[in-house]
This record gives C-alpha cells, sequence and structure tokens, in this order.
C-alpha cells in the first residue's frame, strides 16, 4: 500500500499499516512507501561545501530533540467507522535493514538572510541509503529538521525508527506567518518569549510580531532616554539591550523573525511622559472620555519635541533590531484625547483642518523619520492609519498594513495596493472572550445568554471581541474568500495576536499554544483538500498529537480535549459525515 498525500492532505486511512506519523504542518505534498520501518541511529550531517554554523547548530539542536524526547505518536487515525481500539505496537524494523546514520543536505543559496519573502522550501527523502534533504536556503533546510523531529519516532525498545520510507516536497503558501505578544500591559519575561519562539519554530511559523509597550507600562531600556523605565512596572519587569539581542539572536537561530512594535502616536503615555510631558495629549484626563482603555495618552502630533523623540528612540531600537520590517502602531486614535492639547486646538482652528488632516501630518513628519534611519525598511501598521475614523488622506502604499477588523477592511486594503497580514479580532484574536479587563464593569456581570450577533462578536458576558476563538474556528477561516485574483496577491500572511491585560507569564503560553499552531497550518498548506473541502476533521487528530508534541519540547500548550478523545480517534467527533469516515 502506498499513501500520498499531496497539497499537504492527509489521505484517509484504511489500513493497519498506515504511518502513526501525523505531522504538523501538514506538508504540500507527502509520499509513503510501503517496505517496512528504517532504524535510525546516531545521524550525521554531511555536505558537499561549508556549513554555516547556525545550520550545524540548528541540526544538533534537532537531533538532540529526537534523542531525548524518544517521541511516540500520541493520536492516531481511526481507520474505520466504528472506532476500532487504537494499536499499541509500534511497528518493529526488520532485521536485515541496516539503520541510517547520515543526512545528505544541499543548500543552493547558504548567504539568504532572514527577511520577509526568503525562500523556505525544502525537498526531503527517506530510505533505506538515508536521508537527504535539498532546501535553496539555510531556512528552509531548518524546516526540514523540524519535519525531521517528528518524523524519527521511537521503537518501544530504546531505538528510533522511520515508520516508512517517505518524500516530501515542501513550502510554505504564505511568506508571513506569526503571532503578536503584547508585554506592554502586563510583562512577558524573556524565557516566556523564547517559549513562544520554540513554539512558532516547531510550527513552521516565522514571525514573532513583538508589541514592546503601551500607554500602561514601558520596560524598554533606552540609552538615550534611561528614565522612560521610570514607567516600567518594576525593575525587574524591564528589557535591557542585552535582553532584546538575545532574543533576536535566539529567533534568528529558529528561523523566527522579530518584529518589534512601538505604537504610535496612540496608546501613548508610559515613557514618553518621562521625556517631556508636553508631548503627551490628555495624559492628565479621565480615561473614560479620551481612550479606549486605561491609561490615556497620545503623542502629541503637533509639538515638534515630538518627533525629536521618536527619531531617537526609533533610531536606537533600528540599531538593535535586525529585520527589515518595523511596527510603528497606529492604531486607535482619538479624537477627544486631542481636544486637551492647545497646540492641536489651535492648529485645527487655524486652517481650519480636520482630525483627518492631523493624522496626515503625523503621516508626512513621522515617516521620514522612519524611512531614514536605516536601508530596506518597510513600515508596518495597524489598519487604522488608513481606515480609522482618525484616518490618513494618503498612507504610502509600500506600507504593510496588519488588518484587525474585518474581510471587508483586507478587501478595501488590497484593492488600494497595499500589501496586507490578516489578523482579523473575529477568527484569530487569541485573547478574546475571557471577560472584560477593567474594573466594577457592569457589561460583563450577565446572568443569560443574550443571543444574537451581539454575542458572537460583541461583549456581553465575554470581551469586546467575544467568543473565544477555538483552533477549529481559526482552521475555519478562509481570509481570501471573495477577494480577486489581485487582491489575494497582496495578502502575504497572517498573525494571531495575544492582548495581555488579561496575560502575564503564568497564561501566555496556555493561551497561545496549540491554538496558533491551526495558523500555523492553514498559512502553510492550507485547510482544504484538492476537491475543496475543508479538512477540519483531518486536522483534529494532527493538531491533538502536536500539542503533546508541543509538551514534550517544553513548550506549555493548553489541553483541547479529554485524553479519552486523544486515545479514541473520532470517537469524539460531533459529526459523523465528515471527511475522515465518508
Amino acid at each position: 500500500m502506498k499513501l500520498s498525500i499531496g497539497l499537504g492532505v492527509l489521505a484517509t486511512v484504511t489500513s493497519v499499516s498506515a504511518v502513526k506519523v501525523n505531522p504538523l504542518p501538514a506538508p504540500r505534498n507527502i509520499t509513503w512507501g510501503t517496505s517496512g520501518p528504517i532504524p535510525v541511529k546516531q545521524l550525521q550531517l554531511q555536505t558537499e561545501s561549508h556549513n554555516p554554523h547556525i545550520l550545524n547548530t540548528a541540526f544538533e539542536r534537532a537531533w538532540n530533540s529526537i534523542t531525548k524526547i524518544q517521541w511516540v505518536p500520541q493520536a492516531i487515525e481511526a481507520p474505520i467507522l466504528n472506532y476500532p481500539p487504537v494499536p499499541t505496537g509500534i511497528p518493529k524494523a526488520k532485521r536485515d535493514v541496516k539503520a541510517i546514520q547520515t543526512v545528505q543536505l544541499s543548500v543552493v543559496d547558504s548567504g539568504a538572510d532572514l527577511q520577509h519573502g526568503v525562500d523556505e522550501s525544502y525537498d526531503l527523502r527517506v530510505n533505506e541509503n538515508g536521508i537527504q534533504i535539498h532546501a535553496q536556503t539555510v531556512w528552509g533546510a531548518m524546516h526540514a529538521f523540524t519535519t525531521l523531529q517528528q518524523l524519527v519516532i521511537s521503537d518501544g525498545q530504546g531505538g528510533l525508527i522511520i515508520e516508512e520510507p517517505v518524500i516530501i516536497h515542501d513550502a510554505p503558501l504564505y511568506p508571513h506567518r506569526g503571532i503578536m505578544i503584547d508585554s506592554g500591559r502586563n510583562f512577558i519575561s524573556v524565557p516566556k518569549i523564547l517559549e513562544q519562539i520554540d513554539g512558532l519554530a516547531l510550527s513552521k511559523m516565522n514571525v514573532l510580531h513583538w508589541h514592546m509597550d503601551d500607554a500602561q507600562s514601558w520596560p524598554i531600556q533606552i540609552r538615550a532616554y534611561p528614565e522612560m523605565t521610570k514607567d516600567a512596572y518594576s525593575l525587574r519587569e524591564q528589557y535591557s539591550e542585552s535582553d532584546l539581542r538575545h532574543v533576536i539572536a535566539y529567533g534568528r537561530a529558529r528561523g523566527v523573525r522579530i518584529i518589534p512594535e512601538i505604537d504610535m502616536p496612540g496608546h501613548a503615555s508610559s515613557g514618553w511622559k518621562q521625556v517631556d510631558p508636553d508631548i503627551i495629549a490628555c495624559a492628565n484626563s479621565w480615561w473614560v472620555d479620551t481612550a479606549l482603555e486605561p491609561n490615556p495618552g497620545q503623542l502629541d502630533i503637533m509639538n515638534n519635541k515630538t518627533y525629536e523623540v521618536v527619531k531617537n528612540v526609533y533610531s536606537e531600537l533600528s540599531d538593535i533590531f535586525t529585520d527589515n520590517f518595523f511596527h510603528v502602531g497606529g492604531d486607535e486614535l482619538q479624537t477627544t484625547c486631542y481636544n486637551f492639547s492647545r497646540p492641536t486646538m489651535e492648529w485645527l482652528a487655524e486652517g481650519p483642518h480636520t482630525y483627518n488632516d492631523l493624522v496626515q501630518y503625523w503621516v508626512d513628519h513621522a515617516f521620514p523619520i522612519f524611512r531614514n534611519t536605516t536601508s530596506n525598511r518597510r513600515i508596518m501598521m495597524w489598519e487604522d492609519t488608513a481606515l480609522g475614523p482618525m484616518s490618513a488622506h494618503h498612507v504610502p502604499t509600500d506600507v504593510v498594513l496588519q488588518a484587525w477588523d474585518n474581510a471587508e477592511a483586507v478587501a478595501n486594503l488590497t484593492t488600494r495596493g497595499y500589501d496586507v497580514v490578516v489578523s482579523s479580532s473575529n477568527f484569530l484574536y487569541l485573547d478574546c472572550g475571557r471577560g472584560g479587563d477593567v474594573t466594577n464593569d457592569p457589561d460583563y456581570d450577565v446572568q443569560s445568554n443574550p443571543g444574537g450577533v451581539n454575542f458572537n462578536y460583541g461583549g456581553n458576558g465575554g470581551s469586546w471581541c467575544a467568543p473565544y476563538k477555538t483552533w477549529q474556528r481559526i482552521y475555519d477561516f478562509d481570509f481570501t474568500d471573495n477577494l480577486t485574483e489581485a487582491q489575494t496577491k497582496h495578502v502575504i500572511g497572517a498573525e494571531a495576536p495575544l492582548w495581555s491585560e488579561t496575560v502575564d507569564d503564568a497564561t501566555v503560553s496556555t493561551l497561545v499554544w496549540p491554538r496558533a499552531a491551526a495558523l500555523a497550518e492553514l498559512v502553510w498548506s492550507g485547510n482544504r483538500s484538492p476537491d475543496g473541502q475543508k479538512r477540519t476533521t483531518l486536522m483534529t487528530q494532527r493538531i491533538l498529537n502536536f500539542r503533546e508534541y508541543l509538551l514534550a519540547n517544553g513548550v506549555m500548550a493548553a489541553p483541547l480535549t479529554p485524553k479519552y478523545c486523544l486515545q479514541h480517534p473520532h470517537a469524539c467527533d460531533l459529526y459523523r459525515n465528515q471527511s475522515i469516515i465518508q
């Protein structure tokens, strides 16, 4: 029997000889042989040319993980409708089969940098003669190592095997695949940030978007303005330059780009006001009147010193963060805040000018700073600067816009020629549906289900973006539906944000994982079979298994179901007419 898996679609398992390995994300194309298990011993990496140190280290890390974990797949596909008992035995390798001991690697362009759009494809072939990996770049080779980590499993007797010969041709659907974490509302420690990078690498995601500050705190040590960390929550809750460089290096070693975000001109108070309180508008107002959450504050767009401080902060961080993308916020500006700024009110009256003119003034004066600080810099912003109630008349189309609102925003922005990262709050916000984050709020004291659309997407009883986003909701999200071919080309990927109003070290990993792995497969190989059918049922065993795999690798992923459902594949399915049992 041969199992062929094309376009990332796992074929229905109908034979007891089927493999137990079920890698996530599903490869774009995978073909299993039938000659039986192949033993694996101490693997040595062999190449025809010099390997970059980063690649040798990545292979050593992968092999150490394989030998330490001695992985046994936890969730196995049920082959027939009546859900037979899960086989417990692991196939034994034939005695006359020589153990694999080499990984032959060829990389075409070992100097390609880890930047947006780098080629991440790889081919992996396993047979009795060994393992062959071919990749265009180091970063594709790293993905091959990650796949190999899931392919090599325990034989149940202290040895390792690959269940069958296998050929994989793999590449991501989208170049931008990531999560966003927020260390401004609550502090996230460096070890926990590194844990998120581990999860990203294991699931072949390549972006950690780090929302570093917000109005509530400024945790980043800045040499130009050491006083800014007076608004850190404590001496312990700060990031030194060494911390930042460590996170960047750790991510790079695992093929994960670190994109920093300094939110401005909105969501700005802490840190900035320590430099000069005059560059902050409405800092002393009641937040209910001037902001969406405590504490209030926005950079004063009409104060010339604002741009001097922005330049110095941005320049210093640009020297540290090496990615070509830099996120400069731009979301949720409130007009009422600027009613507390005398320079702004005078300027508005002189024009006459509008609040949209005010945002355009920010774009015209801040963007030259963002562009001139470093070469090859591409600015990333939230959609609001182009679409919000306070928005600019003209935002350059080389800016990458992150769409958090809805499908209409993605359609609007791509029609106008913007590259878009999809982060719809209806589908991808990982913090939603867990209650409110401000105190004595009666909106969340609801004794019954209010029903209707507002319950699904609104805030009653849950949060403004309720409900909680299950992995199924994330995985089923077809974010390019109803877009033209030209629009679709402008969708460069997706991120799942986790805002941290109610998140810190105690909960960050379990709120990200394993749900983010559903997005990982969605943007790597998609959520549909070649005939266009959703493969959510097929994904079930894959993500249940991957959750256990994350735990084995030290990533604290939350459970998704009772363990009974893990051990009895599809016995917990709600519907019996899905693809796995058709």
